[in-house]
């Protein structure tokens, strides 16, 4: 199958494998790709990662054609055998692992370059765990070079957190309805500091409180003088018998007065009163936060690094 994007050229990947056929993907293939997906993971990681309702997020992000901005590529028998997806200045790449070693992850990647810059974009990046020798190596041999180190962190928790008592002139309640707007500015505002584009209320909504599993009760809040200083944002994934926390923030001027620590372990409590055993997050070296997680008793389970290449056009 090929196809023909709003400027007239075939978006399909070049050098596909003989018996590999490919089409976009669909909201309706979003169950399908996470088992791909979960596969990978669980042969990388030894257990899947990635949330089903994640990639359903992904693929109806504001702003992402998948007619044109996805693949799924299947084998003779119609099975999922890769996916790629791009958007702005970030791609996905995953190959199922009984598919690995026959070009699909050249193929698509080759693909998701074109795409960005047809879009109009000036850089890609990809995000590669570190026990997946082989796509690390195929990216640095294509001119990507390594931008950040990013951890899955997690803790346990077989025991009810104690949560220290706020700061002084600093209020903490969970997330409630009407709190959208000023959590997203909070956020943005901090996330400013490393990431490369500021997000539109829709699409971090559509990632963070839109999605089935946020869970307002693990989402505490700090304010001072009625003013949101502080966030921590959560979700609670069916199938997984963890907790995990999607974003950290705290306003500049309110930071090194432990808001961060108080609302993280507030988190951690009710996440242990639901009866999770565990509570994970992620960061990156960009942040300078890892310490931070670690004095709260974090220990990184995986490591994964994000690379970046220039795009020439021409």
């Amino acid at each position: 199958m090929t196809g023909t994007d709003a400027l007239g050229a075939d978006p399909g990947p070049k050098g596909l494998p003989a018996g590999y056929r490919w089409r976009p993907a669909t909201t309706a293939d979003a169950d399908a790709v996470h088992r791909l997906v979960a596969a990978y993971e669980r042969e990388v990681h030894g257990r899947a990662e990635t949330a089903a309702d994640r990639i359903s997020a992904e693929l109806t992000l504001p702003g992402l054609r998948p007619e044109h901005d996805t693949l799924l590529v299947h084998d003779a028998t119609g099975a999922p055998a890769a996916y790629g997806w791009v958007k702005g200045q970030r791609a996905r790449v995953h190959v199922h692992p009984g598919h690995r070693g026959r070009g699909l992850g050249g193929a698509l990647l080759a693909w998701s370059e074109t795409r960005a810059r047809r879009a109009g974009g000036d850089r890609l990046a990809q995000t590669v765990p570190d026990g997946d020798g082989a796509a690390a190596a195929l990216l640095r041999a294509g001119g990507y070079s390594r931008l950040v180190t990013e951890w899955l962190l997690e803790i346990a928790l077989p025991r009810e957190p104690e949560v220290p008592d706020p700061p002084a002139g600093i209020a903490v309640r969970p997330f409630r309805h009407g709190d959208e707007q000023a959590a997203y500015q909070l956020t943005e505002d901090a996330f400013d500091e490393w990431q490369p584009r500021r997000k539109s209320y829709a699409e971090w909504a559509r990632q963070t409180v839109e999605r089935g599993t946020f869970r307002p009760a693990a989402s505490p809040l700090a304010f001072a003088d009625g003013h949101l200083v502080g966030a921590v944002l959560s979700l609670d994934v069916p199938g997984h018998d963890e907790g995990y926390v999607a974003r950290v923030a705290v306003r500049r001027d309110q930071r090194g007065r432990g808001i961060a620590r108080t609302l993280l372990r507030e988190a951690f409590r009710t996440f242990h009163r639901l009866g999770r055993p565990a509570c994970t997050l992620r960061t990156h070296s960009g942040t300078g936060a890892l310490s931070l997680y670690e004095r709260l008793g974090m220990t990184v389970r995986s490591s994964s690094t994000v690379y970046g290449k220039p795009l020439v056009t021409g």
